[in-house]
C-alpha cells in the first residue's frame, strides 16, 4: 500500500539546559478514517485508516509510546514533557494501520 502524503509538524524549545523540562508537541496532517463513513454518492464504506501507535526516542531511550484508537479526531495533536539530558536526536515513529512507518527527525541542543 502506498504511504499518505502526512506533515506532521514537531515544535520543542531552541534553549535549553541540562535539567530542564521542556513540552514537545507534534499535529500531524492525517484524515484518521475510522471506517464508519460513507462516501456520497456511492455509499460504500470508506476503509479504516488511522495512526495508532506514536513512538518517540530521545537519544535512543523511549520517552513515549502512544497506542491510538479511532476515536482519535483527524490531525492528531501530542504534547508532552521530557527533562533535557544531553544534546542529541529525537525520533518520532508514527504507524497506520497498514503498518506503514512515518519518520521525523529533530535535533535537540542542550547547554550546560
Amino acid at each position: 500500500m502506498a504511504k499518505q502524503n502526512i506533515k506532521p509538524r514537531i515544535r520543542v524549545s531552541k534553549n535549553l539546559k541540562k535539567g530542564d523540562v521542556f513540552e514537545v508537541k507534534t499535529l500531524v496532517r492525517h484524515s484518521m478514517e475510522s471506517g464508519r463513513r460513507k462516501e456520497k454518492g456511492t455509499g460504500k464504506v470508506i476503509p479504516r485508516l488511522i495512526l495508532n501507535r506514536l513512538h518517540v526516542t530521545y537519544n535512543g531511550e523511549q520517552v513515549l509510546n502512544a497506542i491510538w484508537h479511532p476515536g482519535v479526531s483527524a490531525n492528531p495533536y501530542t504534547s508532552f514533557f521530557v527533562t533535557a539530558d544531553k544534546s542529541g536526536p529525537m525520533k518520532f515513529t508514527w504507524t497506520d494501520d497498514n503498518g506503514v512507518n512515518y519518520e521525523e527527525t529533530v535535533q535537540i541542543n542542550v547547554s550546560n
